[in-house]
């Protein structure tokens, strides 16, 4: 009951923190889940709730969406997700786990570090950025820092940059699932229909507590706090891996 509440939990903040910020979800909630159900069978999920809940926000911020960044960002992702697909199926846990860990941990500070540079609008830089995106996304279940890396070194206008996630999002969620579907079909968690209804809920329930959030929170206030959990979940995976592996 307490890793089910704690799922749950991850859930409804990730999904919150999607909408509020545009893209917090697998930042949020793939560390907890990682660390609860396994380096496979979390990401899974990550990219699960990660598609339904970038699909449910589309609809409201459809007007301003670029839909010439997304489909560049998109067919780019495309080229990163295969082989990450690929190598799921050949490393033990403990590495995907610490790997998840690291990864998660250097994007975050790439991040912070990369605020003060400037780079153009180049579509070298734009198909970098989706290409590392997908890689991450299908391996670790976290496609967001390095396209927030190309939003803030090109000075990405964020109202644009957070609606065109969503259908970025989507589709490399869904292309994530297809592709582990084919090469690797045991890695869906196995989880009773009242625990995916649940997770459904807790989608649902998140989106709806990040509307409400985003009328009183400030966009840099929800970064701030999405960073501070992000970085708190990525130790505690690496932590999970290392202890692993001892083990």
């Amino acid at each position: 009951m307490l890793t089910t509440g704690l799922v749950l939990g991850a859930v409804v903040m990730g999904a919150g923190m999607q909408r509020v910020t545009g893209m917090g979800f697998a930042l949020v909630a793939a560390p907890f889940l990682v660390l609860l159900l396994g380096p496979v069978e979390g990401v899974v999920l990550v990219n699960v709730c990660g598609a339904v809940t970038a699909g449910a926000i589309i609809f409201r911020v459809v007007r301003d969406i670029d839909w010439k960044q997304y489909l560049a960002l998109a067919a780019s992702a495309l080229a990163g997700i295969v082989p990450a697909a690929i190598l799921i199926r050949y490393l033990p846990p403990p590495v995907l786990e610490i790997s998840i860990g690291v990864i998660l941990a250097i994007g975050l500070t790439v991040l912070l570090v990369m605020k003060s540079a400037v780079l153009p609008r180049r579509r070298r830089y734009l198909f970098a950025a989706g290409g590392l995106s997908g890689f991450m996304n299908t391996a670790a279940g976290v496609g967001g820092p390095a396209v927030s890396m190309y939003s803030i070194a090109t000075r990405w206008q964020h109202k644009s940059f957070a609606a065109t996630m969503q259908p970025y999002f989507f589709t490399i969620g869904s292309f994530s699932l297809l592709s582990k579907a084919i090469t690797a079909p045991a890695s869906f968690p196995v989880l009773p229909m009242t625990m995916w209804l649940a997770v459904a809920a807790a989608c649902l329930a998140g989106l709806v507590l990040g509307d409400l959030a985003a009328k009183r929170v400030s966009a840099r206030a929800a970064q701030i706090l999405l960073i501070i959990l992000a970085y708190l979940g990525a130790a505690a995976t690496i932590v999970r891996g290392v202890l692993d592996a001892m083990g």
